[in-house]
């Protein structure tokens, strides 16, 4: 019999599945598949009373016992966070370009199978609701004008623009245009009902569009920062922990230099006597070091995520389960954010865990930068961690294996890509380029992104705009001499990093948790590094100085004690992008 701790946590996943269908999809639980969460204000308070009576009675219970000790943390943090968003009118300002309502709203049809006549009749129930959702939106972003609660302009204009192309309004059919056109060939499927439903709907977005155009944008805040109150309250968010800013800005400038070094370095090595954007640019525009076409890049990022899967199950890195060693490659809808992300499994595991690239039109795709970023989204970053959670029923809480917290998770992705290159699956010099951009990038956002927010000046140590306030210029500028990545790419990050403040952060500042984690567990009798003697046959050579804790307990490195004085998750509700 599960104790009141565990009852109360899987009793308020269970409850905010039916409030927030959404969440359910993602979380793979089902019953709410032909249903759209509702984003009205009277929805979002609606869960507001859930996350409160769930912590009333949280609070009542007895927590002596250490299983339920640590999944009431993780419920209590959650929850109290919950609460200091929506008190913060957070909930009334969600236009971003990821992972605000309206990426909810359309990526979660991405989740639902299209298999049978009775899979598309679900899609239609929901598809008919998608109306109702952005109009719920709309009603929402117009209370928070009121309340003095908007969202920053340049955003605002950036999710109108990728409104626009999922309507079917920049020279494409539109998103749920083509995709109920995917029952065309499915015996029995409503296709009549689902094109009108999918006009009704691309209608629908684009009204959604032209409000934030018309009637929102010329309201919303102009300036590009949220300010440190805001910010300080998406540290925590992001982080589960109090992260200082005047720290983290320090020490991610001192991670860019170190890494800008080693770039420089390497660069050097791939080519002597070039420089590194030099270097940089024959990669990008080398014909034979790349892949051409959507289904090629499919194919081949799969086979690096399978090839990572066969080396971490036979070398006994991992004791990974047969029913979660297949990772599946997609491609994301076009339109979307240009970041690559994860989604994860089912509760039952009926829909495996997905990586998904945006091709955005695109048809040749540079090889040198993908590998680090497959480790990254699928294993043994995201997926491992993420499926083996929702496989840890005996352990975990429903609420515990359904949480996210990005600085847990994002920072293990970006270490996953660390023991990789440990493992030598990164020694080819120009991998391991893409894997120190990955790196450089990466700390170059806790950069900006504390900058912008918090008002930070530009430090002296760059040489570069010293003194001077960040802008989404020079903002664009600082990342992109430290992105492998195109310029249209790097513009969906900026206006990411202005939409949703702390998210970027969380990984290089998580990844210096789980390093430190790991320099301590190394005292520890359980951890151990498996030495060359000793070690089952390698597929691969691997460096004899890696290695890796292993599992203990449903924990990947270290012990609960550890994640929960600082990972306090919340719910994951949304994809997880790189």
């Amino acid at each position: 019999m599960p104790s009141p701790v565990y009852q109360l946590s899987d009793n308020y996943i269970e409850r905010l599945a039916a409030l927030d269908p959404g969440a359910a999809t993602y979380m793979g639980i089902a019953g709410y598949d032909d249903k759209m969460t509702d984003f009205s204000p009277a929805g979002h308070a609606a869960r507001a009373e859930l996350d409160a009576t769930t912590l009333r009675t949280l609070k009542t219970l007895d927590t002596s016992d250490p299983a339920d000790r640590l999944a009431a943390g993780v419920l209590r943090e959650a929850l109290e966070m919950n609460e200091a968003d929506y008190a913060a009118n957070e909930h009334l300002r969600s236009i971003r370009i990821i992972a605000g309502d309206v990426d909810s709203a359309r990526s979660v049809f991405d989740l639902m199978p299209t298999d049978t006549a009775s899979d598309w009749e679900t899609i239609a129930g929901r598809l008919s609701q998608v109306p109702a959702a952005f109009d719920g939106m709309c009603e929402s972003w117009k209370l928070g004008v009121e309340r003095g609660a908007v969202a920053q302009r340049r955003q605002v204009l950036a999710l109108s623009e990728q409104l626009a192309t999922w309507a079917g309004l920049r020279g494409s059919s539109g998103f749920f245009n083509q995709f109920v056109e995917g029952a065309a060939g499915v015996a029995g499927a409503p296709i009549e009902r689902l094109r009108s439903l999918a006009s009704e709907a691309s209608s629908a977005l684009a009204r959604t569009s032209a409000y934030l155009e018309r009637d929102y944008a010329p309201q919303s805040e102009d300036r590009n920062g949220v300010g440190p109150e805001r910010h300080a309250l998406a540290r925590r968010r992001f982080m589960g922990m109090v992260v200082d800013a005047q720290d983290a800005y320090a020490w991610g400038t001192n991670e860019v230099l170190r890494l800008d070094a080693e770039l420089a370095r390497v660069a050097r090595e791939i080519k002597p006597g070039a420089t590194l954007d030099e270097v940089r640019h024959d990669l990008d525009t080398d014909p034979s070091k790349a892949v051409h076409g959507e289904d090629q890049l499919r194919d081949w990022l799969q086979e690096l995520m399978d090839d990572a899967m066969g080396f971490l199950v036979d070398n006994a890195h991992f004791d990974i389960p047969p029913v979660i060693q297949r990772v599946e490659a997609m491609i994301s809808p076009p339109g979307g954010a240009a970041a690559m992300y994860y989604t994860g499994p089912s509760e039952d595991l009926t829909r495996p865990g997905r990586t998904w690239y945006p091709a955005n039109g695109r048809t040749m795709f540079p090889k040198w930068s993908e590998p680090t970023t497959a480790y990254h989204e699928g294993v043994p970053g995201h997926h491992l961690q993420v499926a083996i959670a929702t496989m840890n029923s005996k352990s975990l809480s429903r609420f515990q294996r359904n949480t996210f917290v990005s600085g847990h998770g994002e920072g293990w992705a970006l270490y996953a890509e660390r023991l990789m290159d440990e493992f030598g699956f990164l020694e080819n010099p120009e991998y391991r380029l893409g894997y120190l951009y990955a790196q450089a990038f990466r700390a170059a956002r806790v950069v900006i992104d504390i900058g912008v927010h918090c008002g930070f000046a530009i430090p002296a140590e760059f040489g570069w705009h010293a003194g001077e306030q960040w802008t989404p210029e020079l903002m664009l500028e600082f990342l992109s001499a430290r992105s492998s990545s195109d310029d249209e790419f790097n513009k969906s990050e900026i206006n990411r990093y202005l939409g949703w403040p702390g998210q970027a952060i969380s990984y290089k500042l998580g990844e210096r948790v789980w390093l430190d984690l790991r320099d301590e567990a190394k005292s520890q009798a359980w951890f151990v590094i498996r030495p060359e003697e000793v070690a089952r046959p390698r597929t691969r050579p691997r460096k004899p100085w890696a290695g890796f804790a292993q599992e203990r307990d449903g924990a990947l490195l270290g012990n609960d004690d550890d994640f929960r004085s600082w990972f306090c998750p919340g719910i994951h509700k949304a994809c997880i992008g790189g």
